[in-house]
């Protein structure tokens, strides 16, 4: 696996490998062409990351929109700063060594402004890097009212995030959300064209029935790999990954899952406790103390941190 950084559970951070082809074996590309669906779970912390980490997936989707629900309690709605992302992606990947799909959404401007998130995110330790075609401010892709740019401009920001990587490992992600603005048909030709700019997936995001999900993939074809979004309450159905891998797609993600999770556990947490004066009622719902530190990585920290004692 092409993986960027060592975890600091696993040892000390070296600097990202960098090789010479996308498709180089150990890569990520690789990976995505390998027959087998590639399921990135949403993330937006260290220990959410840890979590998938410890679940045994090989990916996680580093979430804009889980950021803007946990950072800001807001929105998605083009709210969180390149600046927030990149922290984030930093603290996801001193924890985990997956291969980090980061959503960049419109790029942060316009095709420099592209190139500068292409090399920040990048050094930060995202393995592939998702640009859409929203004019900004963007929304929740499975939000009415998006609006978008001319597919000419963004052709423009998918060669420039090209020319800004630094390796050909770290992959470049084209979404379209040409399906809730300008019809199915449309939204296919923006994907051909961004995958003539040299897109190395693409996304056509919140198709609207599992034939439109279908026809993504028998109208772009086999030649680049292609990205499914899972979207509980979306506008997307929700399908298996196996059934989505028999369709066509080779990258799935499930991006706020766990944030509404969390949401709503978090939401009976507070009530019960606001009910009851005490959290005893939802013990049972919840780590205690030793188990979390357990999960964590407490005692194998502490006991890191001795070696390095004056003796």
């Amino acid at each position: 696996m092409d993986r960027r950084i060592q975890s600091v559970s696993g040892g000390a951070a070296t600097e990202p490998e960098r090789v010479a082809g996308s498709t180089e074996p150990g890569s990520l590309a690789a990976r995505l062409a390998s027959g087998r669906v590639l399921v990135a779970p949403g993330v937006f912390d260290g220990l959410t990351a840890s979590l998938v980490e410890q679940a045994g997936f090989e990916a996680a989707y580093v979430s804009g929109a889980s950021i803007a629900y946990t950072r800001l309690g807001r929105p998605d709605i083009g709210l969180v700063s390149m600046a927030e992302v990149a922290d984030t992606i930093t603290l996801i990947r001193e924890r985990v060594p997956l291969w980090l799909v980061v959503d960049a959404d419109t790029g942060y401007g316009n095709a420099l402004n592209v190139q500068r998130t292409v090399q920040r995110f990048e050094r930060a330790g995202a393995s592939a890097i998702q640009l859409e075609d929203q004019t900004f401010p963007k929304r929740c892709g499975h939000l009415s009212d998006k609006s978008l740019i001319p597919a000419p401009e963004m052709v423009g920001k998918i060669r420039a995030a090209l020319d800004a990587r630094q390796s050909a490992a770290t992959l470049i992600v084209a979404r379209t959300d040409a399906v809730a603005v300008e019809g199915f048909e449309a939204a296919i030709e923006r994907a051909r064209a961004y995958a003539e700019a040299g897109a190395d997936v693409l996304f056509v995001e919140a198709p609207k029935t599992r034939e439109q999900l279908a026809a993504v993939a028998r109208e772009l074809g086999k030649a680049t790999p292609l990205m499914a979004n899972m979207v509980e309450g979306g506008r997307t159905p929700i399908l298996p990954a196996p059934e989505l891998q028999a369709l066509g797609f080779a990258l799935v993600i499930f991006p706020g899952g766990a944030v509404r999770s969390m949401a709503r556990a978090a939401h009976d947490y507070y009530a019960t406790l606001a009910e009851h004066g005490t959290s005893d009622a939802f013990r049972d719902r919840m780590y205690d103390f030793d188990q979390l530190n357990a999960m964590i990585g407490t005692p194998e920290m502490i006991e890191r941190g001795r070696r390095y004692e004056s003796r």
